[in-house]
């Protein structure tokens, strides 16, 4: 009989101690849960500040020119600074560089009007924003962290804010650039000395170029067809493809795309991921123009730069 009271006994207490540990941790997911709330409720200030502020990033860098010595110069890139709240003690939002998002957060000083804004910090390209804002304006520098580790490690920046619109109507303007820059190919073409007769081979560097078909199929407005795609050149579909997503603000890591996009007034990075804001048209259609991009050949040129 001991024998069972004891049992009983211990198993009574590990139940009370059981439920114990059960409401501690209800308790322990109710306070989690508060103070998110509460974090959630800190009050916004200056909401009229939020937004997209984009334009050149520019800094000295070592350049090293495909022919000739290294030397330094300076190099410019496109950034865009979104801001996504502000608390009394807090600055919230996110940089894009090159296809890169990071974000950051920071201070914002009412009476100096200027922002001191810091990304995390454990990615080599990470760094600090200290930056002044003039009516729709941003201006001022970024230094990275780790010096070494960037070719160009301070920067100034000159940003004007952007509103995000997403509109099927965007298009590559007439006057673009339609160079593949990033991509050369070596041809070995073959020369005929006229005087002599003799025939000689040379090594020529070609770049891929995009036809004026560009500028005729939209993605985003019209049913594409296999007969629209079959006579185009690889690099068209490429970029009939990307303008869909340069529509809904992806922010391209390949710098072919980035340079095409970058050359119009309406491309405005905002995100890594649009996948899910595509129409079912515009799903449909890339994925006409995958099939047909896999097995397209390009044309290439010779440009001076």
């Amino acid at each position: 009989m001991k024998t069972l009271k004891i049992t009983l006994i211990s198993l009574f207490t590990i139940s009370l101690v059981g439920c114990k540990k059960d409401t501690q941790a209800i308790n322990n997911s109710k306070d989690s849960l508060t103070a998110k709330k509460d974090s959630m409720a800190v009050p916004e200030i200056y909401t009229e500040y939020y937004g997209i502020y984009m334009g050149d990033f520019a800094g000295k860098a070592m350049i090293t020119p495909e022919y000739g010595e290294e030397y330094e110069g300076e190099v410019y890139k496109k950034i865009s600074l979104k801001i996504n709240r502000i608390t009394k003690d807090s600055v919230y939002g996110q940089s894009i560089v090159e296809g890169n998002q990071r974000p950051f957060r920071g201070v914002f000083n009412e009476v100096s009007k200027s922002f001191v804004l810091d990304e995390p910090g454990d990615d080599k390209t990470d760094g600090r924003f200290e930056i002044k804002l003039n009516k729709d304006s941003l201006t001022g520098s970024w230094t990275a962290f780790n010096k070494s580790a960037v070719k160009a490690p301070t920067k100034t920046l000159k940003l004007t804010k952007k509103e995000f619109v997403y509109n099927p109507n965007f298009m590559l303007s007439k006057d673009n650039d339609l160079i593949d820059w990033e991509n050369p190919k070596d041809f070995v073409e073959k020369y005929t000395d006229e005087e002599t007769g003799k025939t000689e081979t040379f090594t020529a560097s070609k770049n891929r170029v995009a036809s004026d078909a560009v500028f005729k199929l939209n993605a985003s407005k019209q049913k594409l067809t296999e007969k629209d795609l079959k006579n185009l050149r690889k690099l068209d579909m490429e970029i009939i493809k990307n303008s869909v997503f340069a529509r809904h603000g992806y922010s391209f890591k390949k710098a072919t795309y980035r340079n095409f996009f970058e050359q119009t007034d309406w491309y405005i990075p905002v995100s890594s991921n649009v996948d899910n804001d595509l129409s079912p048209m515009e799903k449909e259609n890339v994925a006409l123009l995958n099939r047909f991009i896999k097995y397209a050949e390009d044309k290439y040129d010779s440009f001076g730069r």
